[in-house]
């Protein structure tokens, strides 16, 4: 008595395959268009923002740094952050392109 109600249980979980299968499919759609795309576009502008640089453009680094290009080599930039100050930092450690006149005390 207790043994053929299990059975009926078992049989019809097994059914529900092909709709597991199109759920987990539409989540990986869902995650791709949410989360995958806009960080490859966004890492994508980054990339381009990079390679547009400048010298006499006035950025921002990922630390924080406010300065002005005076210097470009191929894996860093030479940034003037006061009169006669300058620092060296890697390009990929540009966070922001500023407008030009942005910084007034250099």
């Amino acid at each position: 008595m207790l043994i053929s109600p299990a059975y009926a249980q078992a049989g019809g979980a097994m059914g529900g395959g092909f709709e597991s299968m199109i759920l987990i499919l539409l989540m990986f759609g869902v995650l791709y268009f949410m989360m995958i795309r806009p960080q490859m576009k966004r890492a994508k502008e980054q990339k381009a923002m990079i390679e547009a640089l400048q010298k006499g453009d006035e950025v921002i680094t990922a630390g924080g740094l406010l300065g002005r290009i005076t210097k470009l080599s191929e894996g860093y930039i030479t940034l003037e952050i006061a009169n006669n100050v300058e620092v060296q930092v890697q390009r990929p450690a540009i966070s922001l392109v500023l407008p030009k006149g942005t910084i007034k005390n250099l």
